[in-house]
């Protein structure tokens, strides 16, 4: 094992899960003991990643910002970050609605399997339809004024609040800055050698990779529905695969045009974080390893990469917005609805804004499709369809939202000249 590659460690971690499981669901105490048993390694493996992403946030962005030594530097950088994952976005929208459209999934399902759906997700739409109740009812400002934390202990003791955290490094940088150097260089000193520990803490968790994602592929084999349910929605889901493949491309060709590195120099690199973010469905629980491998990998400086990722992991979430604009128009397909083109532009720019609010844990694209489906008229109990597939559809997306932060990273990093 040591001898392979980090990636085909991973890799055959996940195969072996799955196989695993397989064999072992065959018997009446199978999949009790996978649960009991196997589970809890893989969710020892995910709080292990959470734990470090508060730190590492906080120790990256101080000492990016601080070392950029100049303000416009830093608005230079932000413009140009937040204007790509913006772009990105609208991007993977509008392939989402193209794609939907000319397979047409939702014509697939029949009125049996519909009302069967309805039936048995009915409670999970429901809690899910709560939760995005409290959120529309929210003033128009209330994402600003959310981002400004009134107690940074507070902010960083939930992964939730990642965009609090990222203001209060970016303020406190910025600070360093400003004061004279001589009491600015013992807190970068500080902050250089807490950003070291955090990345060693990384390499220390990051041999456990292999054993961590065995066990999540094994416990959602176990407890996923049942293969009928699966078929009747794989033409839902082999539509939202097959979009999110084209967004991977735009990313390849985006790296090749922008920065003349290769597809093949881009997926190497980067690959150890797709697998783990396909295993654990969470951009903020993978972000450590995304940084890790940009700035080892891909050569873009610490300073960029330390800036553009956490930002990414939190407001750049192309894989979910495609899913977004996928299943809106799968379950109107599914009722029989036809959404004119204003409709489905409103889409375009309810789920870019939907993204971006999304927090990036597992599910919490659900909730904000709950919106995205009120916004274009479309049955909100219809969000029962998906549920049987979701958490592997889940697992896609976040895989092309870290895919997306690091292809961003480079592209910003090479504008900066900041890129090996």
């Amino acid at each position: 094992m040591k001898k392979l590659a980090l990636h085909w460690q991973i890799l055959l971690g996940m195969l072996l899960g799955v196989l695993f499981a397989f064999v072992f669901i065959q018997f009446d105490w199978g999949k009790q003991f996978i649960i009991d048993w196997i589970k809890p390694f893989g969710n020892i493996f995910i709080n292990l990643l959470k734990l470090i992403a508060v730190p590492l946030i906080l120790a990256s962005l101080i000492k990016g910002v601080s070392d950029l030594k100049d303000i416009s530097k830093l608005s230079q950088m932000g413009g140009r970050t937040i204007g790509l994952y913006i772009l990105t976005t609208v991007f993977a929208v509008s392939i989402g609605l193209v794609v939907v459209n000319i397979i047409k999934p939702g014509s697939f399902i029949s009125e049996e399997t519909r009302t069967e759906l309805v039936g048995s997700y009915s409670n999970d739409a429901n809690s899910k339809i709560a939760a995005a109740e409290n959120q529309k009812e929210a003033g128009p400002l209330q994402a600003l004024e959310d981002i400004v934390p009134s107690n940074i202990v507070g902010a960083a003791a939930d992964n939730g609040n990642m965009l609090q955290v990222i203001f209060f490094a970016v303020f406190f940088g910025i600070a360093l800055i400003l004061i004279p150097a001589e009491q600015a260089t013992p807190v970068k000193t500080f902050f250089d050698g807490f950003n070291e520990a955090i990345l060693k803490m990384i390499d220390i968790i990051m041999l456990a990779a292999p054993f961590g994602v065995f066990a999540l592929l094994a416990s959602l084999v176990a407890e996923s529905p049942s293969l009928d349910l699966f078929k009747a929605l794989g033409m839902y889901g082999l539509t939202v695969v097959l979009g999110l493949a084209i967004m991977i491309c735009i990313y390849l060709l985006l790296v090749k045009t922008l920065t003349n590195r290769s597809p093949k120099f881009f997926l190497n690199g980067i690959a150890p974080a797709q697998l783990l973010a396909f295993s654990t469905s969470s951009s903020a629980a993978t972000l450590p390893v995304t940084m890790e491998r940009v700035v080892d990998n891909l050569g873009v400086d610490d300073e960029v990469a330390s800036f553009v990722l956490p930002i990414g992991a939190t407001i750049n979430m192309d894989g979910t917005s495609l899913y977004q604009a996928v299943a809106a128009v799968f379950i109107a397909q599914a009722f029989g609805m036809d959404l004119s083109f204003g409709v489905q532009l409103g889409i375009i720019a309810t789920a870019t804004l939907a993204s971006i609010g999304s927090a990036a844990v597992p599910g919490a694209g659900m909730v904000m499709l709950v919106i995205v489906l009120a916004q274009a008229g479309i049955p909100e109990a219809g969000l029962a369809l998906i549920f049987a597939i979701d958490r592997p559809l889940d697992m896609c997306r976040t895989m092309v939202n870290v895919t997306g932060d690091a292809a961003v990273s480079m592209v910003v990093a090479k504008s900066v000249d900041k890129l090996e």
